[in-house]
């Protein structure tokens, strides 16, 4: 004769059966996931140092940043290592992930970009904006477009590509990278950087006197990037974005980094 206690024992037998099944499926699935997102077994990340939005050094020597950070979470949801590859500005990052070099970045996620790297939903917005040194004349947005005046901008980014239609008197300089183009602003060489303003207000904090003008002329909508031929693996790259959005770990990020000038990310 049957027990009572037999067909809970029986249920619970079941109920383990199907959660031992499930975490193996989940398991096989984040093995696949990390061998799509990694076949080297390890998640190599894309940083260039200078901007919150990538790399930068806290005042305790420890290294921060929104690609760098989420790289590393990234890397513990797979269970795998991670190799933080440095470049001196993103757009050879993009072109390393096109070629396969790097598996993770975060950046601007513009159409242009979109033709060679592949794309998650939007990690934050950020603002773009003006630097001007200590002294400048440039006061206001206003006073920008005039002959004579060179703007800088890190050469291969975005704002060299949109700023020479915004302006038909000042010149666009590039500059090799942001130490590069802080230099650049105190030898005079240009009279102010452009780019976004997490960058800026990391720029400013080493120029004593500099100042972001009011205003913006833009928005960059940061998204992780990731190699073109990857893209099954974007639904779990949204579920953790996801994640990091609603946890606050994102917010943490931020805050350990330094950004300046973020706001939430918006769909379209």
């Amino acid at each position: 004769m049957m027990s009572l206690f037999q067909p809970r024992r029986l249920a619970r037998t079941a109920l383990l059966a199907v959660a031992i099944i499930g975490s193996l499926g989940a398991s096989a699935r984040a093995d696949g996931e990390a061998k799509l997102l990694a076949p080297s077994g390890t998640l190599r990340v894309g940083i260039y140092p200078g901007s919150p939005t990538s790399m930068v050094t806290d005042p305790s020597g420890k290294l921060h940043g929104l690609a760098y950070d989420l790289g590393g979470e990234l890397a513990k949801l797979l269970g795998i290592g991670v190799d933080y590859v440095r470049f001196q500005r993103v757009a050879d990052i993009v072109t390393a992930i096109h070629d396969g070099q790097i598996d993770f970045t975060v950046t601007n996620a513009t159409p242009a970009r979109a033709n060679d790297v592949s794309f998650s939903q939007p990690v934050l917005a950020i603002e773009l904006g003006y630097l001007v040194p200590a002294n400048s004349p440039i006061d206001k947005v206003e006073d920008i477009d005039r002959p004579g005046v060179k703007i800088g901008v890190t050469k291969g980014s975005t704002s060299e590509r949109t700023l020479p239609a915004k302006f038909k008197n000042a010149t666009i300089v590039p500059a090799e990278s942001v130490k590069v183009a802080i230099a650049m602003l105190g030898r005079g060489e240009i009279d102010l950087y452009a780019t976004n303003k997490p960058t800026l207000f990391e720029m400013s904090d080493q120029m004593p006197g500099a100042k972001i003008l009011d205003g913006n002329w833009g928005a960059e909508h940061m998204a992780i990037a990731i190699p073109k031929g990857r893209e099954s693996a974007l639904p779990l790259l949204n579920g953790f974005v996801a994640e990091e959005q609603s946890s606050g770990a994102l917010d943490t990020i931020q805050q350990q980094a330094g950004l300046r000038g973020a706001t939430k990310a918006t769909r379209d």
